[in-house]
């Protein structure tokens, strides 16, 4: 049985430092990440400064050379440029370089692709996919051009090729329609799950963040705090886009007070638009938060420019004007001192357990501020509600008398207005 060939991709990435950009170094250390995170070699890199971008090869003519004896040198078979390339600029390049050109969208799309478990965010993936590959068509056209069949030389082909490419486009553009339609619809199922959460009445918290930044983690450590079954906790591991879909998890503290849970896909610096764009539903969950907790990795140096790069994402989709609790989470790493609360600003370690008790207070004293404390008298024929308050308050003391049942309760303002006509003081 004759054996398939692996073939082993190598790269060599390249990234243009545009007017002295103070971010431009992290960013191609993190292409390498993203390479690396589709088992992609990283075997060299190649870097210009430049004040612009050269509109036909994006980088400097000059440099193509250098690019070219880089690839030979060290055997490479790809080349993966850090910003979104133009169509022609691919084209320019393939045909230069001689070897398969990607962009960092590219890279990021096809990382997507793999991590997109649920139906919902396959569609996302896909149709952001599409919509990257629709104007980029033009650039198979030489490919398509050779299918065509018959004689009468090469206009006849040439018209074979654009019929087939007519044919792409409207099969991409009919596949986009229907994505969309279908997302569309999973979008009014989300719209009806939080209507149903509003009447509920259930804060919601939203963990928002880098990518990798312990969102999971976090998620993770406080459903092990109130101890909710293994079956709740999401994946987590130390990897980019390690969770694409969003999480909604029920948490329910000692004192009877319940809100919701929600974790949202990771950010990154130039994420591509058209994957803001399909994931917009998904990340509108933290729109619709009361809270939100911005998770932030403090031991990496370039935790400022993370911070930077959420809130303009956020800001993309609409997510602004709530409240926020900024997370620092892995203070363990980065050498500072916690659990330490500052204001709005907390210092934890999620993977030590360290912080998130006094993280917890936070989130109480946030969206638990509706909160009001009162003592009542409820006559043993109204048993219903001394049951209701044990469920969905918390009863600090009871007291049984001739006629009924006295409490001390801390519950929701809504709930004491309910039952006024039992509250003593």
């Amino acid at each position: 049985m004759q054996q398939i060939e692996t073939i082993i991709e190598k790269a060599i990435l390249v990234g243009v430092n545009l007017q002295n950009d103070p971010n431009f170094h992290y960013s191609m250390e993190e292409l390498s990440s993203l390479a690396e995170a589709l088992d992609v070699t990283v075997m060299g890199t190649v870097t210009q400064n430049l004040e612009r971008v050269n509109p036909s090869h994006y980088v400097g003519t000059g440099k193509i050379e250098e690019i070219k004896s880089f690839i030979e040198e060290l055997n490479g078979n790809l080349v993966i440029f850090n910003d979104e390339l133009s169509p022609s600029q691919i084209r320019n390049l393939e045909h230069d370089l001689e070897v398969k050109v990607i962009d960092r969208t590219m890279l990021i799309l096809d990382i997507f692709d793999r991590r997109a478990k649920t139906r919902e965010a396959q569609m996302q993936v896909e149709l952001a996919q599409l919509q990257y590959m629709l104007p980029r068509l033009v650039g198979l056209h030489a490919s398509l051009s050779r299918q065509g069949g018959g004689t009468g030389g090469g206009f006849r082909n040439r018209g074979a090729g654009e019929t087939k490419l007519e044919l792409d486009r409207r099969k991409i553009e009919d596949q986009i329609s229907k994505l969309r339609k279908e997302l569309e619809g999973v979008k009014e199922q989300r719209e009806t799950q939080r209507k149903k959460r509003r009447k509920n009445e259930i804060p919601i918290v939203s963990l928002v963040g880098y990518t990798n930044a312990g969102k999971s983690t976090i998620m993770n450590r406080l459903l092990k705090k109130i101890g909710q079954e293994d079956n709740k906790q999401v994946l987590e591991k130390n990897m980019l886009f390690a969770t694409l879909d969003t999480s909604v998890r029920n948490i329910e503290l000692p004192d009877k007070k319940t809100f919701l849970l929600t974790d949202t896909v990771g950010f990154v610096s130039k994420l591509p638009h058209h994957l803001v764009k399909a994931f917009r539903s998904t990340l509108e969950e933290a729109r619709e938060a009361d809270l939100l907790l911005h998770v932030v990795d403090v031991s990496n140096e370039q935790y400022r420019f993370m911070m930077d790069v959420t809130n303009k994402t956020l800001s993309e989709v609409d997510v602004e004007g709530i409240p926020t609790i900024y997370v620092y989470n892995k203070s363990d790493i980065a050498n500072v001192k916690y659990p330490l609360i500052s204001g709005d600003n907390i210092w934890i370690s999620a993977q030590e357990d360290s912080g998130l008790d006094e993280l917890i207070e936070m989130i109480k004293q946030h969206i638990f501020s509706n909160y009001v404390e009162c003592e009542m008298f409820i006559p043993f024929e109204r048993g219903d509600i001394v049951s209701y308050l044990n469920t969905y308050a918390q009863v600090k003391e009871t007291e049984y008398e001739e006629n009924g049942t006295r409490l001390v309760v801390e519950l929701k303002e809504s709930d004491m207005k309910k039952y006024e006509s039992f509250v003593i003081k």
